[in-house]
């Protein structure tokens, strides 16, 4: 039988990409990994349980399950999620919740079924994925601004149980994920073009990114800190990116990303 002082890890996304490989060193770091994803692709000392993070049932029923079998969890990693890309104003409203319900949503439902077990132990810790906020990927930009500010605010409200939250934000990784964007070009013709270049751009920067397997180490590294900083930014170019836009006005920031990915 399995000795229940080894700790465990719950990573969201599991399957593929970031998540996978996160789950993996964690695995490697000594820890019994579980995931959730709605896929069934084998990893190496990973479990897998097929759930959506969007249903709120199905995720508090796994966690109550890993509880059972494992007795507390003392990381969460949240890797779940996808992309859109598109003009906001050709972007359907169906679409846009989706987005949502994914990136943001999600991470609240898997967050909220761990957080009172967590509490009561007096330690652990969540780790969201976060990113960049780029044009013509608004409302993606916008749900993980959302997990970023979610993340700092429950840091807030549970530090004082010994509980931590961080929020990683990532740059230019290449996974999977390019390819699975759900991409659209409606109203490229009365945006001079400007949609499918920022995409392409966008696309260049991922495929020349980090690979999957050094953000997943990275991850994994932030995750066994006691404490750590409410954000983490992964990446040098996205670390020079996120200090400029703290020290310069506003307006410059926009033109200086609208130069890389809106012109």
């Amino acid at each position: 039988m399995e000795s229940k002082q080894k700790r465990t890890a719950l990573v969201t996304g599991g399957s593929s990409g970031i998540g996978r490989c996160t789950a993996v060193a964690l695995s490697k770091a000594g820890y019994i990994v579980y995931e959730f994803s709605r896929r069934d692709v084998p990893v190496e000392g990973v479990r897998h349980m097929c759930v959506d993070v969007t249903d709120e049932a199905s995720v508090q029923e796994a966690v109550e399950q890993i509880l059972s079998e494992r007795g507390s969890i003392e990381i969460l990693v949240n890797c779940a999620g996808f992309g859109i890309s598109g003009a906001v104003e050709f972007t359907e409203s169906e679409q846009a919740k989706a987005q949502f319900n994914v990136n943001f949503f999600g991470t609240v439902n898997v967050s909220r079924a761990v957080l009172p077990s967590m509490r009561r132990q007096h330690s652990g810790h969540i780790v969201n994925i976060s990113s960049a906020h780029i044009p013509f990927q608004a409302f993606y930009s916008a749900s993980k601004a959302a997990v970023s500010s979610y993340s700092c605010a429950l840091d807030n409200e549970v530090s004082p149980y010994g509980v931590r939250v961080t929020a990683v934000e990532l740059g230019d990784i290449h996974t999977g994920f390019t390819q699975a964007r759900q991409k659209t070009v409606l109203g490229d013709d009365e945006y001079g073009g400007r949609i499918s270049r920022s995409v392409s751009q966008m696309e260049k920067d991922e495929l020349s990114g980090m690979s999957p397997e050094v953000i997943g180490t990275y991850i994994a590294r932030i995750a066994q800190k006691k404490n750590c900083a409410p954000i983490c930014v992964a990446g040098v170019k996205y670390k020079i990116l996120r200090f400029l836009c703290k020290i310069l006005p506003c307006t410059l920031r926009g033109k200086i990303v609208g130069s890389i990915y809106a012109k």
